[in-house]
């Protein structure tokens, strides 16, 4: 678990400096940019929660610890990192964690279920999971893997499987157990396997010696927000100062990390001794290759950019695939208060 305290701000501060990722002191140059506290200023205390092991899908948050930017921004952050047992909104409505690391089709699910959090922040534009396939078997699209065995883990069910029942007319016969390993896959050259688009890749060409057939979920019309920043609402009500600086130190750390990830790779690989500095290169490079964080309304809009028509359509697509109450308010689980300021805001 990583945590930003005053010992660590010097020693990361002075490797900020000389690679230029320390924000200079003074104030930004848009007027409405959140002021920056003195040196001298009691930081807010709050614990924000990732959703698996440390690695650079998490790197614009451990960026923002590394170079200070949260501490410019009056925050003392801990990051509390996940892994596969983890509930998050279980630790976020038990106070256990102030922020999480999100899903849309979760938090609409939340709508449902009279959970009162709510996305603040959408990170990633594309959602990065992705279906691998083997090479020449005759798969050069998504709907040529109906009918074969397809390793998908439990949430799946409730997130992208609807999807491509609806649209490709997938059947729950396909289905098998995914254990976030892949020896079944590698010794079926029949089946395919779920996947995140900047780790699974690398493991299989590793472990099985070539390179596997890959398709982005996002691009063939999945259109869920990923990587998002949710709280409760009691927070969002009670001190929207508090949001609003998390949220923007947050995005600046994934502008920044996108610049030179150094710092931020420094601290997931102490939270993550596993994590490997060849892993994190493929991830960020994929993360940039495919535009997972900067496409579409976040080019203009900067990191983290939501619109209601993107969580409409989203809404819509899996209310018809039987996923969400089409009677469902699906605009609770989302605010637009705290995004949407312009890349030139973020990157001060």
């Amino acid at each position: 678990m990583t945590r930003v305290n005053r010992r660590r701000f010097i020693q990361y501060g002075s490797l900020a400096v000389g690679t230029g990722l320390m924000a200079a002191c003074g104030t930004a140059t848009d007027p409405a940019a959140t002021p920056e506290p003195s040196a001298t200023s009691e930081l807010q205390t709050i614990t924000f929660g990732t959703n698996w092991y440390a690695q650079a899908e998490h790197g614009g948050f451990y960026q923002a610890v590394a170079a200070g930017i949260y501490q410019e921004y009056g925050l003392d952050v801990t990051i509390q990192m996940g892994g596969p047992q983890i509930n998050g909104t279980q630790l976020l409505m038990g106070k256990a964690v102030d922020f999480f690391m999100g899903y849309a089709s979760d938090a609409i699910k939340a709508v449902e279920e009279g959970i009162p959090k709510v996305t603040v922040a959408a990170i990633f534009q594309k959602d990065p999971q992705i279906l691998t396939a083997h090479p020449d078997q005759d798969i050069e699209e998504l709907a040529d893997l109906k009918g074969k065995p397809i390793f998908i883990s439990k949430a799946a069910n409730v997130t992208y499987w609807p999807f491509l029942a609806a649209k490709y007319g997938f059947t729950d016969d396909m289905k098998r157990n995914y254990n976030f390993n892949p020896g079944p896959f590698l010794a079926d050259k029949t089946s395919a396997q779920q996947g995140y688009l900047s780790s699974e890749p690398l493991a299989i060409a590793k472990e099985g010696g070539f390179e596997p057939v890959v398709f982005l979920l996002a691009d063939s019309g999945y259109t869920p927000y990923a990587a998002t920043i949710e709280t409760r609402q009691e927070i969002v009500d009670s001190d929207p100062d508090l949001v609003q600086r998390f949220v923007d130190a947050s995005i600046k750390g994934w502008h920044r990390y996108f610049d030179d990830p150094t710092l931020g790779n420094e601290l997931i690989k102490q939270d993550n001794p596993e994590m490997t500095d060849e892993q994190l290169a493929y991830s960020l490079e994929k993360m940039k290759e495919y535009g997972i964080a900067i496409s579409g309304d976040a080019e203009s809009q900067g990191i983290g950019a939501m619109t209601n028509e993107r969580w409409q359509t989203f809404f819509n697509d899996m209310s018809a695939a039987g996923v969400f109450d089409a009677g469902t308010n699906y605009t609770q689980a989302f605010t637009l208060d705290f995004v949407n300021r312009g890349t030139d805001y973020y990157q001060n």
